[in-house]
């Protein structure tokens, strides 16, 4: 048993004596600790290591419910006050509150527990690659890495725990003109290989950016999306697409693709894909989560429906969190080899990046937003110089319907680079994508 599961249970048996007749309470835990490294210049610039650990303590009774979060420290008698001062505060709220006509708890026992330690790379190992294979260039960057917990228990018996080492390494590669190329490598087995590979891809499309510039006119045109791209795209799903809750209430940009109206095209399928991940195999609410179905060849099937919908809407519940977006969203990938890519694009453009996006109509699926770093006209297969920042705008019943040529045999893992408050578990399985026609607007 690792130290965080230790602290974590013995917060737990405190609770548990705590609880008075006609109380029920959850338990929910997340700690991490993290080493961070900014680089500028390829050299490093700031260092330092992250330890937090903290607690969600919801306590339920006569039909009400109420929630605090309580932040730890390393005395563990001093967390047991705190978690006792917050079990006083949350009893003296409770009567204050209207009943909650969505409370909907999972009195089931189940367990859950997962441990994946593989071992991480040393930061010097890191930071001499780093320095071997771009220490000529301006590379600006942050490397995240180090084990990442999330728990969960009940008064009903349930209990959870996940573990997991992971790294992040998210950099940009700038060329003197002020262009520049972003890139990522991410994951739990580090590849000093793997590493160096992607680092000299980026370093092969900044030698690009070098060329003189290209602008388009507004049309509508052939084009590649890299992973990356892709990412961006699955991210805008995330907005209520595949949510019981807005389907219910008609509020999701996939309305008409599960209401039977519309359908992607046959190469699209999305998984919610946890087993395997980083995500834990538990939501928030206190829920098991298992792989979900959510489009299979184009149409519509599961949607992701936590307790609280659930209850809502008379469905049953299959482990989402509380906003109903995918933790660990995986599109199939199709039989494109990425090495003929370029000769498969033949002219058109080749996007890395889009960036700031946003729906320009969310009951048609309509997205809009900018291309960004490293995207290239393309002519004949080959890549002729990079194009100037262009906006937009198309339907994904477009760009991942009628529009979709072929999805790429190679998919990357993309773990997401958020650290607003702790690091992330979401993720991400995409192929890259090429379409025959993506719609420029300025």
């Amino acid at each position: 048993m690792s130290a965080y599961q230790q602290r974590f249970e013995e917060l737990l048996d405190a609770l548990r004596t705590a609880l008075q007749p006609g109380e029920q309470f959850t338990l929910g835990y997340s700690a991490e600790q993290s080493q961070f490294v900014r680089l500028n210049h390829a050299k490093v610039r700031q260092a330092g290591l992250v330890s937090q650990a903290s607690v969600q303590l919801r306590l339920v009774s006569d039909g009400r419910q109420a929630e605090q979060q309580i932040t730890l420290g390393e005395d563990a008698e001093l967390d047991r006050q705190r978690l006792h001062a917050a079990l006083a505060q949350l009893r003296q709220t409770l009567p204050l509150l209207p009943l909650d006509p969505y409370l909907s708890l999972d009195e089931s026992a189940w367990h859950s527990h997962s441990l994946q330690q593989q071992a991480l790379p040393e930061l010097d190992e890191v930071l001499a690659l780093v320095e071997r294979e771009a220490g000529d260039l301006d590379l600006v960057g942050i490397y995240a890495a180090g084990p990442v917990c999330r728990g969960f228990a009940s008064s009903f018996g349930a209990f959870g725990w996940h573990q997991a080492n992971s790294f992040n390494f998210d950099w940009s590669l700038f060329h003197a003109n002020g262009q520049a190329v972003k890139a990522n490598y991410a994951g739990q087995a580090w590849s000093g290989e793997a590493f160096s590979a992607r680092l000299r891809q980026a370093r092969e499309q900044l030698q690009h950016l070098g060329r003189p510039a290209i602008t388009l006119k507004p049309g509508s045109y052939r084009a590649y999306l890299a992973p990356a791209a892709m990412d961006e795209i699955a991210g805008m799903l995330g907005w209520g697409g595949f949510s019981a809750q807005a389907l219910a209430t008609g509020n999701s940009p996939l309305q008409r693709l599960y209401n039977g109206d519309a359908r992607l095209s046959p190469l699209v399928s999305f998984d919610e894909q946890v087993s395997g991940s980083l995500s834990p195999a538990f939501s928030d609410e206190g829920s098991p989560r298992r792989d979900l179905n959510l489009v299979a060849e184009g149409q519509a099937q599961q949607r992701l429906v936590s307790a609280r919908s659930a209850a809502e809407f008379a469905l049953a519940a299959n482990g989402a969190d509380s906003y109903e977006a995918p933790c660990a969203l995986s599109l199939a990938p199709g039989d494109l080899p990425a090495a003929d890519i370029l000769e498969r694009l033949g002219t058109g453009l080749y996007i890395s990046n889009l960036w700031y996006l946003n729906y320009s109509d969310l009951p048609a699926a309509r997205m809009t937003g900018l291309t960004r770093f490293a995207t290239f006209w393309v002519e004949n297969g080959q890549i002729q110089g990079p194009v100037s920042t262009m906006r937009f705008d198309d339907s994904l019943y477009n760009l991942l319907g009628s529009q979709l040529e072929v999805l790429t045999c190679e998919r990357e893992m993309i773990l997401s680079t958020s650290t607003y408050g702790q690091r992330s578990t979401g993720s991400s399985h995409l192929p890259g994508a090429l379409v025959k026609g993506l719609t420029l607007t300025l």
